[in-house]
């Protein structure tokens, strides 16, 4: 997939299109330029490793918003087959910024459920930049509920700066369909499995976030508040934003350190959007291992497990001052 660029990258486009350009006249001009051409590609991969291996939170927050970064129904058609979308919360309407559905994975039946962007100003529109309403989660429940009428595993996709604020979403009750949603994942039978694959914004990413296992890939984010809301909130300054992430400890980095994920899922070098299929591979890999985990864990074992891993999360200890 070709990717555009944020502004760290361009040092990396400009290589990578005088390569471009160097193999276009190999084949037209019938000029052998293939000394220079390795000599280039060599420069490209320490250029890539030089910046990727060295994001700052903001830089990562950057990627985790990348418009050609892979969505939920990427993943789907990557890992998953015959999946069967499901919609509509029965109460309201069907909120198309959260998908749900029912697919096989190797042969094993999974409920999936994630947020979904759009790829233009159409689909965003569609979609709701992938932040959901209040039947987006009750959708959402309705799919856990299933699933664990069936008795079958639940693969979560978490990709939202946050749940809609709207007055439409607050007056069919958007805090009250989270907070029931938090509720209840603690109580579903069944192993939950889920992924922040780009953005991991507040309350509408926790909405479908309870899980016996939560992983993040290499280059997404989960926090609180998204980094321009809390450089707004603390300095009246938007622009104070990469400060803010600094501040946030949102990378996967520091979340994996603090014990609030799992697993760091790795990115091919540059992030998701460079090589999807790649990325793909090692969340299904993360999927199975998981899974035959969970599945071999009474329902019991299963409910105690999860609610341990919430319950250890932000746990501290103060050190008593000595006398002097």
């Amino acid at each position: 997939m070709k990717a555009s660029g944020l502004d760290f990258e361009k040092p990396i486009l400009e290589l990578e299109r005088k390569i471009e350009e160097l193999k276009g006249l190999t084949e037209t001009e019938k000029i052998d330029l293939s000394s220079e051409i390795k000599h280039l590609t060599q420069r490209l991969e320490k250029l890539k490793r030089e910046i990727f291996e060295n994001l700052t939170a903001w830089q990562r927050v950057q990627i985790a918003r990348h418009p050609q970064r892979p969505y939920t129904l990427d993943y789907i058609d990557l890992i998953m087959k015959d999946f069967i979308e499901l919609h509509g919360d029965r109460l309201f309407a069907d909120d198309k910024a959260m998908i749900t559905g029912l697919a096989r994975l190797n042969g094993q039946k999974v409920v999936v459920i994630g947020h979904q962007k759009g790829r233009d100003t159409k689909e965003n529109l569609l979609r709701n930049f992938g932040c959901a309403h209040p039947e987006g989660y009750r959708k959402a429940l309705k799919a856990m509920q299933l699933a664990e009428k069936f008795n079958i595993p639940i693969v979560i996709f978490i990709d939202t700066p946050g749940a809609y604020p709207g007055i439409g979403a607050e007056e069919r009750g958007q805090a009250q369909s989270i907070a029931l949603n938090l509720r209840e994942m603690t109580a579903i039978a069944v192993p939950i499995i889920a992924f922040v694959i780009g953005e991991g914004g507040s309350g509408g990413a926790l909405g479908i976030g309870i899980g016996d296992k939560v992983c993040i890939l290499e280059n997404a984010y989960y926090s609180v508040i998204s980094p321009e809301g809390c450089a707004a909130i603390l300095w009246r300054d938007r622009a104070r934003a990469p400060e803010a992430a600094d501040a946030l400890k949102l990378t996967a980095r520091d979340l994996f350190k603090m014990g609030v994920v799992e697993e760091v899922i790795k990115e091919p070098l540059g992030g998701a959007h460079r090589d999807p299929e790649g990325c793909a591979k090692n969340i299904k890999s993360a999927i199975k291992k998981y899974l035959q985990q969970l599945l071999s864990l009474s329902k019991e074992e299963l409910l105690e497990e999860r609610y341990k891993k919430f319950r250890k999360i932000g746990v501290f200890e103060e050190e008593k001052e000595t006398e002097s």
